[in-house]
């Protein structure tokens, strides 16, 4: 089977990638809507990595660096295109992206509870660190941050 073709996605790219992730992602994010990936596209026009075969899109990852930490989330492969070395592809365009632009360590954002992400990145070199936890918190919409919504919902 052929490598796939790796690019940077665009704007135009953006609805596609949000139906192929309801496909072939595990889990959701708040961040998964259309203006969530323009963001992401704007900000950083290289971090998002599409993969395709005969035109047609098969993989995704998102290789963010913000010139401390390399982050990859939305590791993802068509169901039906998997165990074709798509996944192998995009880590190594992703690492190499992060490589060039000074980057040290790979963190990698796995569902707990999905097993078959653990397996592919434990192939790919990739090892849990139990001693680290993952706090969040929404910001609430359209105030800018936390500490404006809770002074404002008061």
């Amino acid at each position: 089977m052929d490598d796939p073709r790796i690019r940077c996605a665009t704007p135009s790219d953006i609805d596609d990638v949000l139906r192929f992730w309801r496909a072939a992602a595990k889990g959701t994010s708040i961040s998964d809507d259309h203006d969530g990936v323009a963001r992401l596209i704007a900000r950083d026009p290289e971090a998002l990595l599409l993969a395709e075969r005969a035109d047609v899109l098969v993989g995704t990852v998102i290789a963010g660096f913000d010139g401390w930490r390399c982050s990859v989330h939305r590791l993802a492969v068509h169901p039906d295109r998997r165990r074709q070395g798509i996944a192998t592809a995009l880590l190594a365009a992703a690492e190499e992206r992060f490589a060039n632009l000074g980057g040290r360590r790979v963190d990698a954002m796995v569902l707990e509870a999905n097993e078959r992400g653990h397996r592919t990145w434990a192939a790919a070199g990739y090892h849990r660190e139990d001693h680290w936890r993952r706090w969040v918190r929404p910001l609430w919409p359209g105030t800018g941050t936390g500490v404006e919504a809770r002074e404002h919902h008061s």
